[in-house]
């Protein structure tokens, strides 16, 4: 008998503490809270509202009634989905025809244009910020074409489809739209009426929600950060990059010379690479102007129509990347901004 007993004291601890170690189950909304539309019932909806009034103070029923509203887009999807294509092992011109895009007559007439209309508000940018009023431009010029193409589809409708319906990115996009319902409701703006590219970013200077929070400004002395004004996009636009680290009167870009027998595969390419000066030098690669005591750089290869072209990235030219992970984009921001100054 007091094996017996024994025995079953053994297995009801077992079983309080097998019970104890299962996950609590996550407390459900109440009853009055509910989503409906396109994400009714779509996972993660339901944390996510808890989430928001945990972290922010959103009413269930707020969140809820906001969801409800937004719709899904599979267009969305599709362009996320899109591949792009891949790199080739040899020079295939893709950077000639990068540039082709973006530095052309008309942008850089535009961009003129652009820098006259908003003269004040880009020279107080430089002035605090210390960032060339050139480069705000450029950056305007390339994201939005100064303005003139902000996006067209719902903030709410993008990042709420890449949240609930885009499993892939759905952590990302849940921060995003976390961060885009805070800044609705401290902007005093209706979530139903930002509209911007599909992938959430508004505005002239095209930033995330998250980016929003860490650098917008209200440069225009109205009491908002509204991105889709010319001055407070310009003033976000260069706090983004004094933000990341730009350096004052520092060069951006320099052109570098190649010994004649150097292997294209020889050194890994990238903004993301560091080499010394006189590492580089050893493979017969060196500036072709004074970088002004810096000994550290990155080495950036494009593929231009008549071959690969290198060139020397200092850290401004990384600040640049930090806005779009690309050397082409990077680049050709660096050479529109160039090509502006010039023509004004």
């Amino acid at each position: 008998m007091r094996q017996l007993l024994f025995l079953a004291a053994i297995l009801y601890f077992l079983f309080i503490a097998g019970c104890s170690s299962q996950p609590p189950k996550e407390e459900s909304l109440p009853s009055d809270v509910t989503v409906s539309g396109d994400f009714a019932h779509a996972a993660g909806v339901d944390q996510f509202i808890r989430r928001m009034y945990k972290n922010y103070g959103f009413r269930p029923a707020e969140t809820a009634a906001i969801l409800s509203r937004a719709k899904r887009q599979q267009s969305i999807i599709n362009l996320m989905n899109h591949q792009a294509p891949k790199k080739s092992g040899l020079p295939n011109g893709a950077w000639t025809r990068y540039r082709a895009k973006f530095l052309t007559d008309d942008t850089i007439r535009k961009g003129v244009a652009f820098w006259q209309q908003n003269a004040s508000a880009l020279a107080r940018a430089e002035s605090r910020y210390r960032v060339p009023a050139e480069y705000v431009v450029a950056i305007i010029g390339v994201e939005t074409h100064f303005g003139g193409f902000v996006g067209k589809t719902r903030i709410l409708d993008a990042l709420a489809t890449l949240s609930f319906a885009y499993p892939r990115r759905a952590a990302y996009f849940t921060d995003e739209l976390a961060d885009f319902l805070v800044m609705t409701r401290n902007e005093r703006v209706d979530p139903q009426q930002p509209r911007g590219s599909f992938a959430g970013a508004m505005g002239l200077g095209q930033f995330m929600p998250s980016s929003f929070h860490r650098y917008a400004v209200d440069f225009s002395g109205d009491g908002h950060r509204d991105l889709w004004n010319s001055a407070d996009a310009i003033g976000s636009v260069a706090n983004y990059f004094k933000g990341n680290g730009w350096r004052a009167g520092e060069p951006v870009a320099v052109r570098a010379t190649v010994a004649p027998n150097f292997q294209a595969n020889s050194l890994k390419t990238g903004f993301d690479t560091r080499y010394r000066l006189s590492e580089l030098a050893k493979y017969g690669i060196t500036p072709t102007q004074p970088l002004g005591g810096v000994t550290q750089v990155s080495l950036l290869q494009l593929d231009a129509k008549d071959g690969y072209e290198y060139w020397l990235g200092l850290t401004n030219f990384y600040v640049i990347t930090r806005y779009n992970h690309n050397v082409h984009y990077a680049m050709t921001i660096h050479q529109l901004a160039q090509a502006i100054r010039a023509r004004r």
